[in-house]
């Protein structure tokens, strides 16, 4: 069994916890961190322990011992773990995808796990329609564009809404709040837009993938919109995501696809790659 270690101990990185810890994924959970203690012990609290007992270390420890570390934290925590994982020939699973916008950050990742042997993986998120726009971008692509439509409590705090003195309280109507590149859009709402970074990452890139944010007080889920054109033709869909029940700005979906991408990498047989 792999040993995982996980960063980030908030909705994602419980509901991984827990999956693996129910012996339905051929892992183990050797170390959690996460900078409140009082998460960590939480989520210790959880484990059954049927693989195995996990305790807390530091990320630099869990580099060292681990054969997986899993980032489902922050950007700034890919920024500072991703390096020395790959450089340690560790495997990494990203979840905050919105960090590898800097285009010289993402080439020193690929090139540094390249050399080490390593995988670094990024589960779909809470996006549907990955697989498609990978297949359709072989043949290229015209324009690919995401509109996400949130909850105003799921926006909140947005550091692109605090420096140009956006209020949206008392917001009665659904109102557009951004509007421009992908690679603005991650590091405006780093929270909230993973699946732009996702989807920059399989089509077109972070600077030519059009981002339109709405806040809209008259809905209660998470809503992505994804069109693409191409010589393939043209592709849309609409993914409803239910927000987690801890953290709006998290959708259910993402939590999901994460437990589903660790259940691809153990499993043997490979299903729609």
């Amino acid at each position: 069994m792999i040993k995982i270690g996980v960063i980030g101990c908030g909705f994602i990185g419980t509901q991984i916890c827990l999956a693996v810890d129910s012996g339905a994924i051929p892992a183990e959970i050797f170390g959690i961190f996460d900078f409140s203690d009082e998460k960590a012990d939480a989520v210790l609290k959880l484990f059954k322990n049927l693989n195995g007992t996990p305790q807390k270390y530091t990320p630099e420890e869990m580099i060292e011992s681990c054969d997986l570390i899993i980032e489902c934290a922050s950007q700034e925590a890919v920024l500072k773990y991703a390096l020395p994982a790959a450089e340690n020939g560790v495997d990494l699973m990203v979840l905050s995808v919105g960090a590898f916008q800097d285009p010289d950050f993402y080439r020193k990742v690929r090139e540094t796990a390249a050399a080490s042997g390593s995988k670094v993986y990024i589960p779909s998120g809470a996006i549907a329609g990955t697989d498609g726009l990978k297949s359709a971008a072989i043949a290229g692509l015209t324009s690919v564009s995401v509109t996400t439509r949130k909850p105003v409590s799921g926006l909140a705090g947005s550091p692109y809404l605090i420096e140009n003195g956006i209020d949206l309280s008392g917001l009665k109507e659904p109102k557009l709040v951004f509007e421009g590149a992908a690679a603005e859009a991650v590091v405006g709402f780093p929270k909230n837009v993973n699946v732009c970074a996702t989807i920059s990452l399989c089509g077109l890139g972070f600077e030519k993938t059009n981002v339109r944010i709405i806040a809209d007080p008259t809905i209660s889920e998470n809503i992505h919109e994804l069109e693409v054109y191409g010589d393939f033709g043209h592709m849309k869909m609409t993914i409803e995501n239910k927000p987690s029940p801890q953290n709006p700005k998290t959708s259910y979906l993402a939590a999901l696809s994460a437990v589903s991408a660790l259940k691809r990498i153990t499993d043997p047989i490979q299903v729609g790659i």
